[in-house]
């Protein structure tokens, strides 16, 4: 992204990815667009994730970038599947996405580290896929109403548990319908 001064690349994201998530809960997208819409934005502005991750809202942003490529990658994959064709790519695809989603819980963890853990909570949450089913947790933070992170991450689950914040029992996702929205 080329730095543009007084520009606040932050708030740039956040309100495009906010315009996003608009337009899905009033219906005018569906989670497939979303998710591409998402993804061209990310290669048009040239966004890279950070490097060096020295607070909260940097872990945050890192956590958007990797979950954006993964989905995407995830949807190509899949549409590579679908015909048949090309199973190297599918193959590859798929290394991706499994890259992306360990860099995104990285992001997590290191979110929650800058925290100290301090008022966020995650629980495992109500999945109509059950892939995901009894896998999927979600974790808030309950100073940021609007981030709402998702992982899979064993090694996560068990950080939060050492730190008291991971809390038993399955609960509705706070966004639900993005999270059981098919794409």
């Amino acid at each position: 992204m080329k730095y543009v001064e007084g520009e606040n690349i932050f708030e740039k994201f956040f309100q495009q990815r906010q315009s996003l998530i608009q337009q899905f809960r009033k219906g005018d997208i569906t989670k497939k667009e979303y998710i591409e819409e998402g993804y061209a934005y990310i290669k048009r502005m040239n966004i890279q994730p950070f490097k060096r991750v020295d607070n909260f809202n940097k872990a945050i942003y890192n956590y958007q970038y990797y979950n954006s490529m993964a989905k995407y990658c995830y949807l190509k994959a899949k549409e590579i599947k679908k015909y048949d064709k090309h199973p190297e790519m599918h193959k590859d695809y798929l290394d991706k996405v499994n890259y992306y989603y360990h860099k995104k819980d990285q992001s997590t963890l290191k979110a929650v580290e800058l925290l100290d853990f301090y008022d966020v909570e995650a629980y495992y949450i109500k999945v109509t896929s059950t892939h995901l089913k009894e896998n999927l947790f979600e974790v808030v933070f309950k100073d940021y109403e609007d981030i709402i992170l998702h992982s899979r991450s064993q090694s996560l689950l068990n950080r939060l548990q050492e730190e008291g914040v991971f809390k038993e029992g399955i609960r509705t996702s706070l966004i639900e319908n993005y999270i059981n929205a098919k794409y």
